[in-house]
C-alpha cells in the first residue's frame, strides 16, 4: 500500500512568552531558527508551510514561506495542525516545531522512515521521560478527528492526545535531538543566538 504525501508543518505561531522574544527568529550560523527548520525540512516532504498566527502573517522572516494561518484560537500549538489538515485534508503532516535547536535530518528521516500506516500519530519518546514528543512527529491522514474529539473534552495538551491514542512510539536516534528552548536559560545553554 503506498503510503500518502507527506507535507512538512513548522509551527511558528507561539507567543513565545516565557523566551521574552519570537523563537522563531532565534538565529544559528547567521540564519533564524525558522530558516534553518525549513531548509531541513524541506527536502523530506513533498511541500513545508510554516504555521503562523494572522497577525504574524506579514513579519519578514515568515512572509519568505508558504504559510498556513492558524484558525483556532485557545488551543496552543493543535491549532497550527488542525488548521492545515482543514487546508490539506488527504496529506499526512510531519509537525516540528520551531523551539528545537538540535533537530537533525537524521532523527526527522528516521521519523519519516519508521511512520506508522493506519495509526494517527508516530512519535519519538521523550528520552528524559518516556512520554511521546508531540512537537516533532507525525500526524496520519483523518487523525483530525481523533483531535477533535479530544478538544471537544476539553483537552489542548497534544502530549495527553497523543499518550490517549494508539501512538506508533519511536526511540529517538539522537537523545538531545528534541531537547527545546523555552527561556532564556535554555537559550544560555543552547547553539541559538538572541535575536540582535
Amino acid at each position: 500500500m503506498a503510503l500518502n504525501a507527506l507535507y512538512g508543518l513548522i509551527l511558528a505561531g507561539g507567543e513565545s512568552r516565557r523566551m521574552g522574544q519570537d523563537k522563531a527568529l532565534l538565529r544559528r550560523n547567521g540564519k533564524s531558527q525558522l530558516a534553518n527548520l525549513v531548509a531541513l525540512v524541506e527536502p523530506l516532504v513533498d511541500r513545508v508551510f510554516v504555521s503562523t498566527r494572522s497577525d504574524q502573517r506579514e513579519e519578514p522572516e515568515r512572509r519568505q514561506f508558504a504559510q498556513i494561518i492558524d484558525r483556532y484560537s485557545d488551543v496552543g500549538p493543535i491549532a497550527g495542525v488542525l488548521s492545515a489538515m482543514d487546508d490539506y485534508p488527504n496529506v499526512d503532516w510531519l509537525v516540528v516545531a520551531c523551539d528545537l535547536p538540535n533537530i537533525d535530518d537524521e532523527t526527522i528521516r528516521f521519523l519519516i522512515d519508521n511512520r506508522a500506516e493506519g495509526r494517527p500519530f508516530t512519535a519519538f519518546r521523550s528520552s528524559h521521560d518516556d512520554l511521546p514528543e508531540p512537537l516533532c512527529a507525525i500526524y496520519q491522514r483523518g487523525s483530525d478527528a481523533v483531535i477533535r474529539a479530544f478538544v471537544d473534552e476539553g483537552m489542548t495538551c497534544p502530549r495527553k492526545m497523543l499518550i490517549r491514542s494508539d501512538t506508533r512510539l519511536l526511540v529517538q536516534p539522537n537523545p538531545t535531538s528534541l531537547d527545546n528552548v523555552n527561556t532564556p536559560g535554555d537559550l544560555e545553554k543552547s547553539v541559538l543566538e538572541g535575536i540582535s
